[in-house]
């Protein structure tokens, strides 16, 4: 009955520390759970037989514990809880379709250096290239980059 406590305290400890690197990392108190069972597991093992039966118990849980680490470091399980892509699109909303550079608009408020301008029927914000732009003024769209309209008179 002594044997089946010991290694039934020791598995499952082992069991709690690969359920700990498998499937929920980071999390450290189920695998320090584990952990503390398979302590419980040598601790009755050195109250219950001799010290080098007991040594032998402590070696076996101290490298069933390690393989369980070294596979789950060997398994890749951190990849797949880790981020490894990064998002590198840009949002596109086509507010600036049918404008081209060279195209000529007239303020609608002032510039300074951000304001609105007119091209077509369609009141845009823009920033003026040049600095203060008054209302009423003719302005040419001299860059369209990042969704923004830079002008200049």
């Amino acid at each position: 009955m002594t044997i089946f406590i010991i290694s039934s305290l020791i598995i499952f400890g082992s069991l709690l520390v690969m359920v700990e690197i498998l499937f929920v990392p980071g999390t450290t108190i189920i695998g320090l759970i584990g952990v503390i069972f398979s302590g419980i597991g040598v601790y009755y093992g050195y109250q219950e037989f001799p010290a080098s039966t007991a040594t032998i118990i402590f070696v076996v849980t101290v490298l069933i514990n390690l393989g369980m680490l070294i596979y789950g470091f060997k398994a890749g399980v951190w990849k797949k809880f880790s981020l490894t892509d990064t998002n590198t699109g840009r949002s596109f909303d086509g507010r600036l379709l049918g404008l081209e550079i060279g195209q000529k608009g007239r303020t609608t408020s002032d510039c300074k250096p951000f304001g609105k301008a007119e091209f077509g029927d369609i009141i845009y914000e823009v920033k003026s290239d040049n600095g203060f732009i008054s209302t009423n003024e003719d302005v040419y769209i001299q860059k369209l980059e990042n969704n923004k309209i830079i002008i200049k008179q």
